[in-house]
């Protein structure tokens, strides 16, 4: 049984801890906060045993076998050192870091103290997208030739404070453009040109951010990510002999796969046969799990190569487009 500790107990942390029970070989075991009143809700909700009331006393909970980090990105790059440190297993949620540097202090840290390392970039574990990639790799739609990703919402008035706060790694990019990025990577691979522009606010963190991914090989990615409008929160890879399309929420288990043969009337719907009643998260955390019980410290799925090529590529962007943090 692999025993978990969750860093931070706000809302990703509670959909994690939920999925958490789906995991035969999982167990939940302690929980820490900086307030009490959010450790103790948060223990109570899912019948944590260990309550921690900073997380210095947390990573040195012996009882834990690995951490889940789930505090905004600002923050990962020191709580993951923590854990580490302390000698504990870490799943880092996504941004895994403000900047390429403090990715590469932390993958550095995890490999000299032998410490199993993930960014939690559940995307890659789903059903959907493994699925996809299985069409693209057959053939199905041909040479890829450009994908469009789309994800933005219209944040209201007293939306968390996280997403426009630049000491707290705000902006679009981080926040939800990562999915885009992520999304090209993944199928398209690493650009060998990168543009970039954003609406920024009077503290230089984008409200909007338009992406554009160029290959050697004539491939195109268009990435757009808002807070100020809804947008259709979809993904098309499109090819010489046909074309995917991941409906809204693509990112998302509870995505639908359309195939398109040529003409839009040829669409066929793909079917993944999702059954669990999860919110998806249970399967980055059985993977690390799986992980955990052959001694690994390094996911084969989620590498150290493709968290510091993300973070990479996301460095870039934001420098094409003025997205400036201190900590840069």
């Amino acid at each position: 049984m692999i025993r978990w500790g969750i860093l931070g107990c706000g809302r990703i942390a509670r959909k994690f801890a939920s999925d958490l029970r789906l995991v035969n070989n999982a167990q939940l075991v302690a929980c820490g906060a900086r307030h009490a009143i959010s450790a103790d809700a948060f223990a109570h909700e899912f019948s944590v045993k260990n309550v921690h009331y900073n997380y210095e006393s947390l990573v040195k909970d012996n009882e834990v076998d690995v951490i889940y980090v789930a505090t905004p990105h600002s923050h990962h790059h020191e709580h993951t050192l923590l854990c580490i440190n302390n000698n504990k297993a870490v799943l880092c949620e996504k941004a895994f870091a403000i900047n390429y540097k403090q990715a590469k202090e932390m993958v550095d840290a995890a490999r000299n103290k032998n410490i199993f390392l993930m960014e939690a970039v559940w995307t890659k574990f789903l059903q959907p997208f493994n699925k996809v990639k299985e069409m693209i790799n057959k053939g199905m739609i041909g040479d890829i030739k450009s994908m469009q990703a789309n994800f933005g919402f219209r944040a209201p008035y007293n939306s968390p404070q996280r997403l426009l706060d630049p000491s707290l790694g705000g902006g679009t990019i981080l926040d939800i453009g990562i999915y885009n990025v992520f999304t090209a990577l993944f199928f398209l691979g690493k650009p060998d040109k990168i543009f970039a522009n954003a609406t920024l606010t009077s503290e230089n963190i984008d409200d909007q951010c338009a992406v554009t991914f160029m290959y050697n090989d004539g491939k195109l990615a268009q990435l757009f990510s808002t807070f100020l409008s809804d947008t259709t929160t979809e993904a098309d890879i499109c090819g010489t002999k046909g074309r995917i399309r991941l409906t809204s929420r693509y990112y998302t288990p509870f995505t639908t796969i359309e195939y398109y043969t040529g003409k839009q009337e040829t669409k066929q719907i793909v079917d993944v046969n999702f059954s669990e009643e999860g919110f998806g998260y249970e399967h980055e955390a059985r993977h690390v799990c799986e992980c955990l019980e052959k001694g690994l410290t390094e996911s084969p799925v989620m590498t150290y190569t493709d968290t510091l090529l993300l973070m990479e590529t996301l460095d870039a962007i934001r420098k094409e487009a003025g997205i400036i943090y201190a900590v840069d």
